[in-house]
């Protein structure tokens, strides 16, 4: 491991303006040196000789069952509509999330 740090408290602070964070000084402080260890890690796992490792996608052997995708009986509207807490003009109604007051306020 090097002394040498990999990223700034500049360009944390950069990277928690553009994610719309407001960090404090301790915090900026605190995640400059946690991302500088994982940088430093990834350094570590980049010497590592893995030419005779086959790649993967994940670290269990999963296989993907999904059924075939085949067209079937499908609910009527008035169906569906019974069961909608909401209903307007023959659509479900939920309620705004695109400009509402929450969608403006800035995360901590």
């Amino acid at each position: 491991m090097s002394n040498e740090n990999k990223i700034t408290t500049q360009e944390v602070r950069k990277i928690a303006r553009l994610a719309r964070l407001a960090l404090t000084d301790d915090e900026l402080t605190q995640y400059t040196g946690q991302l500088n260890r994982i940088l430093e890690y990834m350094d570590q796992l980049g010497e590592l000789d893995t030419s005779n490792v086959e790649p993967m996608s994940h670290v269990l052997n999963l296989v993907n069952v999904a059924r075939d995708d085949v067209p079937g009986q499908t609910l009527a509207l008035e169906t569906v509509l019974k069961n909608a807490p909401v209903e307007k003009d023959g659509h479900i109604a939920v309620p705004a999330v695109i400009g509402s007051q929450e969608a403006g306020k800035r995360t901590r």
